[in-house]
């Protein structure tokens, strides 16, 4: 979770929603990422769609059952959708979102066979993101 919080503060300092995530497979980091949704005009940049593209053209496959994806933040239904058609096998995150996270949605919405760990670094996690908007709040009444 640590070089997913190191991502989070490389997208914080280009101005992203600090959100990162990295995919470890055989004990190897093999996919850094985080927000782009800004940087790339485009909604969809998600640091959890980052890593997966990463991690399967690392892999030269579209399957990442066998690896963990570590990110900051919950993800969202978008990015728990593609962390299902991946086949993902564990997805471990920090700090819960509530108000877009995936667990929000009652419907089964992850590959039944990923294993969920949530919590973890959890108050760092929430930490970079509350930080994050206060200051952008604080920047807004300037």
């Amino acid at each position: 979770m640590k070089a997913a919080l190191k991502e989070a503060e490389i997208a914080r300092d280009k101005g992203e929603v600090p959100v990162g995530a990295v995919v470890i497979c055989n004990n190897r980091i093999i996919a850094r990422a985080h927000n782009l949704t800004e940087t790339l005009n485009d909604p969809t940049a998600h640091a959890e769609m980052q890593a997966i593209t990463a991690a399967s053209t690392y892999l030269g496959g579209k399957y990442l059952d066998k690896c963990s994806l570590y990110v900051t933040l919950e993800p969202c239904t978008m990015c728990a959708g593609a962390l299902f058609w991946c086949r993902l096998g564990k997805l471990i995150y920090g700090a819960p979102d509530e108000k877009r996270g995936y667990s929000l949605n009652k419907s089964m919405v992850l590959h039944k066979k990923t294993i969920v760990l949530s919590g973890v670094m959890e108050e760092e996690c929430k930490n970079i993101i509350k930080y994050f908007f206060k200051s952008r709040r604080q920047d807004l009444s300037d």
